[in-house]
């Protein structure tokens, strides 16, 4: 893997994490051992497989879609990554089988994308603007890549690479090229995935093309003939203005995701600086107008993304499942530039919240969308259409000991807490260093370093935003962390000895949150939150109806170690509320002078990320506060 010239760390693999951990473990186990194989199922049972036989005719069942090969190449990319912490000679066996059935498609001159190939081979390359034939060949590149590192074996990278040459000879500047790129961005990320494997500075130079000619002055998507169906504009797309004149996120949440992560890649590669300092504005811009509490993105369902500012309602919120993943993405590129802990609450943010909460605790429903306040109008699906979401959860799981840990040659850094163990050589030494917690449900975490000899180098620690209080203590001492902090972790800098100890505790008390005034969708109400968990309502706990509690400002919120209900080892919320009455209030009388009155209720909270998994259910996330 080439190192990258401008970012100060670097993440360090998954296949040096290992997670033994009681809250992670169990959900990476049952991606491993249910969710890629149900989503390979799936892959077969709709004919996504079998399209790459190329042998469908006008008439025959499935036809192959123009996406169809995003979601076998996340499969790829998944079971790839699972290959790594849970060896598997039949799984491996079978990415071989499902690989030299994609190269069998591939044509002669490298492309491959097989709704262009048999469906409608006239048009290839002609509808940039929805055709996602790019947004495909980038997932592909990405699973190949993927595949390469886990194994070894070369063959869907050889693929890959043949597909990314033909590529760069129709697209760019000169004459007789395509002055285009896709309508949704992801081919610009893998691109630089491919060349930092290859490098291949082809390929960073397609990447660098790509981002260039986004937003510019005529826009290639009106030279096309197929016309804007979705009549959502530019701004859908984030071609409304070259990409370093942005200063909003607009548009398709996903879409806008990949096109910041790539933009952070290049600067990566490249130094450009006002790539990241649009990140930035953008960044600032998003998580100061555009976010909803659990990390979730984009609120619209017209254009699957953002709307205006403070515009987050609770019920209609869309919150797809594929945009807080790209979240999650995004922030983890930001981090290995700058070790800030703004990226990384933010990343935590989503991953327990917005990431976790659209797979079951089965692994094998999914959420498409993810609204903080439902009428028991959803339950997770075991498929859809679009399949976008279960394959993109999957992979991210797969991949999850990625987002653990970072370093640079002194430096090693924790993002999250979770235990396991992570190998690293720092100044040319193994370091080893050994995580226990029981997070998110227990705020201790003890860190133990393994040395062969003394090593001098600089261990971040991150304290999170949500927490107050934190105390560190090295080998017994505690210590100052206002001292140590720097942007958000502690950075204890010394010649590190074998088996010296750290423990970090975080208080972990359940805490009220308040919305900004201006989101007017939560004037008025509150929601809890312990650590990095935001928690819900369910009618299923809950004798009241939910729009009927209000909690008073006064009432304590109490924490309960639960051992029953399906929830066992989760910490939920009690506390003494109020109900707005019915018991006087007429059933024909709409409306009257008087108000209604009020009577003693309990409340229990949940994680949110755990809605849902006991039947269809009304869930909300904001309740009626009680300020007097």
């Amino acid at each position: 893997m080439k190192h990258s010239a401008y970012r100060a760390f670097e993440p360090v693999s998954f296949s040096q994490v290992t997670i033994e951990d009681a809250f992670w473990g169990p959900r990476l186990q049952i991606n491993r051992e249910k969710t890629i194989p149900h989503i390979y199922h799936m892959c077969q049972q709709t004919g996504r497989l079998d399209a790459y036989r190329l042998d469908w005719k006008p008439g025959d069942e499935h036809i192959p879609h123009q996406f169809w090969d995003s979601d076998v190449a996340k499969w790829i990319e998944a079971a790839s990554y699972s290959l790594v912490s849970m060896p598997d000679p039949a799984l491996d066996a079978l990415l071989d089988e499902v690989i030299a059935l994609i190269a069998s498609a591939q044509q002669a001159d490298g492309y491959l994308n097989p709704h262009y190939t048999v469906v409608e081979p006239d048009k290839r390359w002609a509808n940039l603007r929805h055709g996602h034939e790019l947004y495909c060949a980038g997932h592909l590149i990405e699973a190949a890549v993927a595949h390469f590192q886990a194994t070894g074996k070369s063959t869907l990278l050889t693929v890959a690479c043949r597909y990314a040459d033909y590529i760069a000879t129709i697209f760019g500047q000169e004459p007789g090229m395509k002055r285009g790129y896709c309508g949704h961005e992801e081919i610009e990320l893998a691109l630089v995935k491919l060349y930092r494997v290859t490098h291949n500075t082809r390929y960073l130079q397609l990447s660098q093309y790509f981002i260039d000619e986004r937003g510019q002055t005529p826009c290639y998507f009106d030279t096309e003939p197929a016309p804007d169906y979705h009549a959502l504009g530019l701004e859908y797309h984030q071609a409304h203005q070259p990409v370093r004149e942005q200063t909003e996120v607009v548009g398709h949440a996903v879409r806008a995701m990949y096109l910041y992560s790539a933009m952070v890649d290049l600067f990566c590669e490249t130094g450009d600086e006002t790539l990241l300092q649009a990140c930035k504005r953008l960044w600032h811009h998003l998580c100061s107008k555009r976010m909803f509490l659990t990390g979730g993105i984009g609120s619209s369902m017209l254009n699957e993304g953002f709307s205006s500012d403070y515009d987050l309602p609770n019920d209609t919120a869309y919150a797809e499942t594929c945009a807080a993943i790209g979240l999650v993405l995004w922030c983890h590129r930001m981090l290995q530039v700058e070790c800030d802990a703004q990226y990384t609450d933010i990343m935590e943010r989503a991953l327990y919240n917005g990431v976790l909460s659209s797979v079951s605790q089965d692994g094998t429903t999914f959420f498409y969308v993810n609204p903080l306040a439902t009428q028991a109008d959803l339950a997770r699906q075991r498929w859809f259409d679009c399949a976008c979401c279960p394959t993109n959860i999957t992979r991210l799981l797969a991949s999850f000991g990625h987002y653990i840990y970072s370093q640079n040659e002194h430096e090693l850094v924790v993002h999250l807490y979770v235990q396991g163990t992570v190998r690293a050589k720092i100044q040319g030494q193994p370091v080893v260093l050994r995580q226990e917690t029981a997070y998110p449900w227990d705020g201790r975490v003890n860190l133990t370093v393994e040395l062969e000899g003394p090593v001098e180098f600089a261990l971040r620690l991150r304290i999170p935003g949500w927490s107050s209080g934190a105390m560190l203590m090295v080998n017994g001492e505690r210590v100052d962390l206002n001292g140590l902090s720097e942007h958000g972790y502690a950075k204890i800098e010394r010649v590190w000895s074998n088996a010296d100890r750290l423990t970090l505790f975080f208080p972990l008390p359940l805490v009220r949150m308040y919305a900004s005034p201006e989101i007017a969708a939560d004037i008025g109400l509150v929601a809890l939150q312990r650590g990095p968990l935001v928690y819900c309502l369910e009618s299923i706990d809950n004798a009241v109806p939910l729009h009927r509690l209000v909690l008073p400002r006064t009432s304590a919120v109490q924490i309960v170690d639960e051992s029953d209900s399906g929830l066992d080892g989760v910490v939920t919320g009690i506390a003494d509320a109020l109900a707005v009455g019915s018991t006087d209030w007429e059933e024909a009388t709409l409306y009257r002078p008087q108000p209604p009155g009020m009577q003693p209720a309990a409340l229990k909270a949940i994680p949110y990320y755990l809605w849902g998994n006991r039947g269809v259910t009304t869930m909300r996330v904001w309740l009626h506060e009680q300020s007097i």
